[in-house]
């Protein structure tokens, strides 16, 4: 997962975005409302982490600029401004959750996981398909018992799939899931089509895999 961190303050940001690392998340930092915008303009992220107290922008501001995007990221806001007119106030634009400073960094985990969920109408961190289970909790993929060796980029790959079933995903989507961002000039979509012909050979030696559909000329989709 893709997240951006909006916070003013250098060394919580720098907490947060080691602890995300070490959970396998991939961070961008803001530290500021217009580096923040620009950023949200460019990129695709699933998840904000939002401070409402920003030296040079209301952050509700910025979160009405997010919820307008089409790829709709989660939005936790992170704030010490905990009233409860804030967080009404909050959650009406759009945000996900909300979560005053100070908070623990595994709640934080544990409720960006809730909102996964909700969002993705997951009900476990096991999802099934195709005779396949893929545990988001232990990063395993099996299939009827027998687990299956995925690299981090294989794994990444076939769970943002898996959230974004039945949608055509386009390889520039899915690269910026998995490399992060990407500059125009850096570009090849050759990236994706590797990774998904390295994937297809895993998968089939247990199953057939129509169901992993290439869209000629646009990306891919995970049908279930």
């Amino acid at each position: 997962m893709h997240v951006l961190v909006v916070e003013d303050e250098a060394s919580l940001a720098t907490e947060l975005m080691h602890f995300l690392k070490q959970e396998r998340y991939r961070c961008d930092w803001a530290p500021n409302g217009q580096d923040a915008s620009e950023k949200i303009a460019v990129n695709l992220y699933d998840f904000i982490l939002l401070d409402l107290g920003l030296p040079d922008y209301n952050g509700l501001d910025l979160l009405q600029e997010a919820k307008q995007l089409d790829h709709e990221p989660a939005i936790i806001i992170l704030t010490a401004r905990g009233s409860l007119e804030d967080r009404v106030q909050g959650l009406d634009l759009g945000a996900d959750d909300y979560l005053p400073k100070p908070f623990s960094l595994l709640e934080l985990q544990a409720r960006m996981q809730a909102v996964l969920r909700r969002k993705f109408k997951v009900k476990s961190s096991v999802l099934a398909f195709h005779g396949f289970e893929l545990d988001s909790a232990d990063r395993r993929l099996s299939y009827q018992g027998q687990e299956i060796t995925l690299t981090k980029k294989e794994y990444d790959l076939l769970h943002y799939l898996l959230l974004h079933k039945n949608r055509i995903l386009t390889r520039l989507q899915l690269t910026e899931h998995i490399w992060g961002n990407i500059l125009e000039d850096d570009y090849d979509s050759n990236y994706i089509d590797v990774h998904i012909k390295n994937l297809r050979k895993k998968l089939s030696a247990h199953s057939t895999i129509e169901w992993l559909e290439t869209v000629r000329g646009v990306g891919y989709r995970l049908t279930v």
